[in-house]
């Protein structure tokens, strides 16, 4: 064999170990694992009646994949197989570049089990990451060796990324900054900045008539959770305030209640605290509960700050208590009537390991947050070429949805954050062919040992919380 094909033997090699692996994920999360949102969404596809509450395309999906399998299955292979395949091209890119050991490091982050681990649970989050996983592997394999992506390589990544962008309503934050970056044209940073803007207005504004029109989706009233969230948030720190829509007797009664969480928006959503109290709210249209919200956080901008802080804080799971909930994929399908079965003993191991994982810093987005901007930080000081802008084009995707969440978010589960944490994995290994300058080395970890030790010395000193979720409602 000669020196030449030494690389791209290597590359073969690292894309059959990564088909290896998808087959021992396949076998060990085998039927996949159920939540409370794929047994909703399984329910219509059983029924042939969607909804806007869970994306309608991955519903589609499902109902286009269910005469290959039962139950969860054809979406545990599509998630997984996309995952894999995303992976194992990136490796084999960069094996042929050489990077034998960046290839195996590639691989090792698809095990990691705060990964993987959510990678067996059938659910759009999984899905997701495994769409946006095999369109930047395609992208990869040619890029990273500088080369152009073929015309016909085109097909798959656009529906790939489409898909991505339909099966969770926040995702265009995350692929429009990914192919803005990754595009040649514009290439000064203030035209990329503003075509990613218009672009991500234009995808908001397509995504309802996809869902609506295409899909034959019906409204849910979803759109009108984010508003209601932080008005009555905004309400429960300025009671008295006309502008949050809110009577004083209704902030009255979600004061009372505790149904402003940082953690979740569900106890407003729920009758038994305060559902009924909101639903002179719900019935509103939602142009006006948006326009309220405007109101309302420009005459109480502290009371709108310290809220949105609150939920990052919750959500990137920073300062708060040991086993903050919604860390740790299940152990077993939601209960449900409709053959979603449970997972085998071997992935119940699995997933307890995970539980254990997810309470260390590997578990925690503000740790990935402050080495992705660390790693971009690298970005900008090293020569540009293939590797350098491809990373970069991870990380700004990684960041640009973490800072969606100071103002787009809800809920506080760590499955939100999978593709800013695999993003920032994969543009770390990526990096690793240069030793990075010591300033910004030391710089960015000094910062991540503050947000380590603040994070650890929470979770030894504030109390528990409930560790079931009728509990974390109140």
């Amino acid at each position: 064999m000669s020196i030449e094909s030494v690389p791209r033997a290597t590359a073969r090699i690292a894309i059959l170990v990564a088909a290896a692996l998808c087959l021992a994920s396949l076998a060990l999360f085998w039927p996949g694992i159920a939540m409370y949102d794929t047994v909703a969404q399984y329910r219509q596809v059983l029924s042939g009646v969607y909804d806007d509450w869970h994306p309608p395309i991955m519903a589609r999906t499902w109902a286009v994949l269910a005469p290959l399998g039962y139950g969860a299955t054809p979406m545990l292979v599509l998630q997984l197989v996309t995952y894999w395949l995303g992976l194992g091209l990136i490796a084999g890119a960069l094996a042929r570049l050489g990077r034998t050991r960046s290839a195996l490091a590639i691989l090792v982050v698809g095990l990691l089990p705060p990964f993987l681990g959510w990678q067996g649970v059938v659910l759009k989050d999984a899905q997701l990451a495994g769409a946006l996983l095999a369109a930047v592997g395609i992208v990869g394999w040619w890029r990273l060796e500088g080369r152009p992506l073929p015309g016909a390589m085109w097909v798959p990544v656009t529906l790939l990324l489409g898909y991505a962008v339909l099966v969770r309503a926040n995702a265009v934050f995350i692929v429009v900054p990914l192919v803005v970056t990754l595009a040649p044209r514009p290439a000064h940073p203030v035209a990329k900045l503003a075509t990613g803007l218009v672009a991500i207005v234009a995808v908001l504004g397509v995504a309802p008539i996809v869902n609506h029109g295409l899909l034959k989706a019906q409204r849910s009233g979803v759109e009108a959770t984010q508003a209601l969230y932080d008005l009555a948030s905004i309400a429960a720190r300025a009671p008295d305030s006309p502008t949050t829509g809110l009577t004083q007797a209704e902030a009255a009664t979600v004061i009372a209640r505790h149904c402003a969480k940082p953690f979740f928006w569900d106890p407003l959503g729920d009758d038994a605290h305060c559902g009924t109290t909101m639903a002179r709210l719900r019935a509103l249209p939602t142009a006006t509960l948006y326009v309220t919200l405007a109101s309302a956080a420009l005459h109480h901008p502290f009371a709108y700050a310290t809220h949105r802080f609150a939920h990052l804080n919750s959500t990137d799971r920073w300062l708060v208590p040991f086993h903050w909930p919604s860390a740790a994929p299940p152990t077993a399908s939601e209960p449900n009537t409709i053959g979603l079965a449970d997972p085998n003993a071997a992935a119940r191991t699995w997933e307890g390991m995970t539980a254990a994982i997810v309470e260390t810093p590997l578990g925690w987005p503000i740790a990935w947050i402050v080495v992705a901007i660390t790693a971009l930080a690298t970005c900008r000081s090293r020569r540009r070429d293939a590797t350098r802008d491809f990373a970069t084009a991870l990380l700004v995707s990684a960041l640009a949805l973490e800072a969606s969440f100071a103002v787009l978010s809800i809920a506080s589960d760590l499955r939100y954050h999978l593709w800013p944490m695999i993003a920032t994995a994969m543009a770390v290994v990526l990096l690793a062919d240069r030793t990075p300058p010591l300033r910004t080395l030391t710089i960015g970890g000094g910062a991540l040992i503050l947000v380590i030790f603040g994070g650890l010395a929470a979770r030894a000193t504030l109390p528990l919380p409930p560790q079931s979720y009728a509990g974390m409602l109140g």
